[in-house]
């Protein structure tokens, strides 16, 4: 599946713990990567400085639903879930 163009919700709903250019630390959930345009698009992608981590990440219908929103809210649910595991 291809994402859904100008859509960016999994660059804002979850966090990314691996380094990113000009984040060392990551991001946290909930923030906007700084790399997401106006209009949604990496500026990042299809570069060398474009994280491994969103490379490795691929869209699936689960993730996305009808809109952007749907996937906003499942991926922020995926991420509370993830982050609320006890081990």
């Amino acid at each position: 599946m291809e994402c859904r163009p100008g859509c960016g919700a999994c660059c804002i709903a979850i966090s990314i713990s691996s380094p990113l250019p000009g984040m060392p630390k990551g991001k946290p959930a909930g923030m906007r990567c700084p790399h997401l345009a106006d209009d949604n698009y990496c500026r990042l992608h299809g570069t060398a400085q474009y994280p491994e981590v969103c490379h490795r990440f691929t869209a699936a219908e689960e993730h996305c639903g009808a809109s952007y929103q749907e996937a906003f809210d499942y991926l922020t649910e995926l991420e509370r879930l993830t982050n609320n595991q006890q081990i």
